[in-house]
């Protein structure tokens, strides 16, 4: 059939470009385009739109369907029928569209539909019929005989067919009355209550289609509003009016928080903007309490944003667990196109990228503050005549005179070339070993797998570590002599490497390792927990970089501190000797000279200086870090997926925004939602091919 539909639109194409063509009176250009586009059905060489082909035509498949299942499109067939053939030809789609383009088609639609006869009224035992046809298990109870009811239609003995303005403006009031019987019937010992469960059967079976999955979750909730444990009329009313009034409370909330220094508003703010655009009271006090508590549930702050109250606003609005489950099925597709392995080793480089630009960023940021450090560590004299250095500050201010600026950049090159690999490993390995030991199921990782992780890291980076540390250690020192007689001549980075060879590139291995496991056996936990248990992190609470800077510089503290003396042992083994002054064989000969030469205080030489240049450099880097992971998550992590259905929630003006969809469908779609709340089970149920819908042959009728 659609082979046929193709060849069928080429010789159409073809014969409309040889001879011209004629459009039957009244088809605009696009509806005769959307019906050759979706038409399939062939009749004597005339094409014709089936039920199916209908619903492709008006109701896209690319449109949010999330609260009308997209089936139930096909009751709008009936309203394009007009001659009940069962298909639609140009002339019967072209109707169809030019009845949607009017004005108030959202109510003349229904009312076509009930219209059986076409004589311009709806008889109610027809709307009693076909109502009765279509309910569901879940369908709430319904009293056409009802004093509401009788006021539209006349009592049972003056019963009278409705008009299209009757009709419309009772359509209107549908919803509260079938609301109101609906509490009547469940408020069986009739004391004004109904449970919790109840009031959530009611909304869900009333108006499900109109509200956001935030609060058809939490319908249960409005008990809560209250001491009372079961929900009163009263809070039903103020629920159902506050839904009601969904684009004025859209137009008050952002208009008051537009006005509000920091983004957010209280329920007074609410209330006194909505005295401002309201001429008359439109808002009781429960019912800004209602909105403002299903705006609220994620939050204790009593002061709310604007995407807090799109959960609420918008129909659209889909669960972020659904969002995040959408996210997973996407990563698991993409694991599973490009294999776990691949897929492991992409992620790898991907975290090693990320940290390579990170550390280079942090050492850079502090390198001064390092060549400081490292200076006043190699001092070997404690008598204050011999030292060239007397403290930190010292150090810098000869360092910036003898050498210049620059000076304080000796031997950054290999730094940066350096630091990036060794960050990049280290975080990475962090990142693995904490994942790998993290429970799956509760998402917490005991404090001894966490100490494990940073020191595993710590360990890891060593490899890369010291040869960039000798380095730039024997760069940073030259240039302190370059001013004497005696001074060697300054060296390259590429000469060093040379001169010292693959083993002597590894001297003073055993003092780094030392130090950098320790250092990060204790800087990743106390990163973590800073953020977690002093700043707040959560799911719901992302950080900013100020505070990811804070606790990255905190945590750097004590871990630079507390390796203060296995970096000077380090600095003195890696360091070339000059002349007369000692020279160690390891680390327990270095340690021991160094104790009995100058004394236990020689062995925190540089503490502060590592303090300030480590804690600072670790927290550029992790914010660096963190930063980038958010910015740049791996095409096809759960990350990634999750921040597309996040941006797709959430955007920078919450609220009502124009639809791009076609005006024909956005009309289609608020046609059937009036319908839908007569009862949303209309157009869920499948009626067999040859059978009949409101009086209508229904499915893809058999070719003639």
């Amino acid at each position: 059939m659609a082979m046929q539909s193709t060849a069928e639109s080429i010789k159409e194409s073809l014969k409309e470009s040889l001879l011209g063509s004629e459009a039957p009176e009244g088809v605009s250009t696009e509806s005769k385009t959307r019906f050759l586009q979706h038409a399939t059905l062939e009749d004597n060489g005339e094409l014709f739109m089936a039920p199916d082909d209908f619903v492709n035509a008006i109701a896209p498949p690319e449109e949010d369907y999330h609260k009308i299942a997209r089936v139930q499109y096909g009751l709008l067939f009936a309203a394009a029928d007009v001659h009940r053939r069962g298909k639609l030809s140009m002339s019967d789609f072209a109707t169809y569209e030019n009845l949607v383009s009017k004005p108030d088609a959202d109510y003349e639609v229904p009312f076509r539909l009930f219209d059986i006869d076409g004589n311009g009224m709806v008889d109610i035992d027809e709307l009693k019929r076909m109502i009765e046809e279509h309910k569901g298990p879940d369908s709430l109870p319904f009293d056409w005989d009802s004093e509401w009811a009788n006021l539209y239609i006349g009592g049972a003995k003056n019963r009278h067919a409705m008009t299209y303005p009757q009709f419309a403006q009772m359509m209107r009031g549908l919803v509260g009355e079938r609301i109101r019987q609906a509490f009547k019937a469940y408020d069986a010992d009739n004391d004004g209550y109904i449970s919790a469960a109840d009031f959530e059967k009611i909304i869900r079976s009333s108006s499900g289609h109109k509200l956001s999955d935030h609060i058809l979750d939490n319908l249960s909730s409005l008990c809560n509003i209250g001491p009372a444990s079961k929900i009163s009329y009263a809070n039903v009313r103020a629920f159902t009016n506050i839904m009601r009034e969904m684009d004025l409370i859209d137009l008050v909330v952002r208009n008051a928080t537009e006005k509000s220094a920091d983004g957010r508003i209280s329920r007074t703010d609410f209330l006194t903007e909505a005295a401002r655009i309201t001429r008359f009271v439109q808002y009781t006090p429960m019912e800004a309490d209602i909105l403002f508590h299903f705006a609220g549930l994620d939050t204790d702050s009593t002061r709310l944003d604007l995407p807090a109250f799109e959960k609420v606003l918008d129909a659209s609005w889909q669960n972020v667990s659904e969002k995040l489950h959408s996210a997973r099925e996407a990563a698991s597709k993409t694991v599973a196109k490009t294999g776990s392995v691949l897929h492991s080793v992409l992620e790898s480089a991907h975290h090693f990228a990320l940290g390579s630009i990170a550390g280079a960023f942090g050492a850079f940021m502090v390198y001064p503050i390092d060549l400081v450090k490292t200076r006043i560590q190699n001092q070997r004299s404690s008598r204050p005549g011999e030292r060239l250095y007397e403290n930190s500050i010292d150090c810098f201010r000869k360092i910036v005179k003898n050498e210049g600026p620059r000076g304080l950049y000796a031997g950054v090159v290999p730094q940066l070339i350096g630091v990036a690999p060794e960050k990049a490993i280290k975080l990475t390995v962090n990142d693995l070993v904490r994942g790998a030991m993290t429970d799956k199921k509760t998402g917490q990782i005991p404090l001894s797998a966490e100490i494990l992780a940073g020191g595993t890291a710590g360990f890891c980076q060593v490899i890369f570590t010291n040869p960039l540390e000798i380095v730039k250690i024997r760069l940073q020192v030259q240039g302190e002599l370059a001013k004497r007689s005696d001074a060697v001549p300054k060296r390259s980075a590429m000469w060093i490497i040379r001169n010292l060879g693959i083993v002597g590139l590894y001297k003073g291995a055993s003092a780094c390792l030392l130090r950098d496991g320790p250092f990060s056996a204790i800087y990743f936990p106390t990163y973590a927990h800073l953020k977690k248990d002093f700043f707040g992190e959560s799911p719901q609470k992302k950080l900013g970089v100020l505070q990811l800077l804070t606790a990255g510089a905190i945590a750097g503290m004590p871990a630079a501190y507390l390796t203060t003396p296995c970096d000077v042992i380090k600095t003195r083994l890696q360091v070339e000797a000059r002349k007369g002054e000692a020279t160690y064989t390891g680390l327990v000969d270095a340690a021991r000279k160094i104790y009995q030469q100058e004394g236990f205080k020689a062995f925190w030489k540089g503490g502060p200086a590592r303090i300030v240049r480590s804690s600072p450099q670790f927290g550029f880097t992790l914010a660096a870090y963190e930063v980038l992971s958010t910015l740049l998550p791996m095409p096809g992590s759960v990350e990634a997926e999750a921040q597309k259905a996040a941006a797709g929630r959430i955007e920078p003006t919450a609220g009502l925004r124009e639809a791009t969809a076609p005006l024909s469908y956005l009309r289609s779609r608020n046609a059937l939602k009036v319908m839908l709340d007569i009862d949303n089970n209309f157009g869920k149920i499948q009626v067999p091919e040859g059978k009949s819908f409101m009086g209508l042959p229904f499915g893809r009728p058999k070719p003639q």
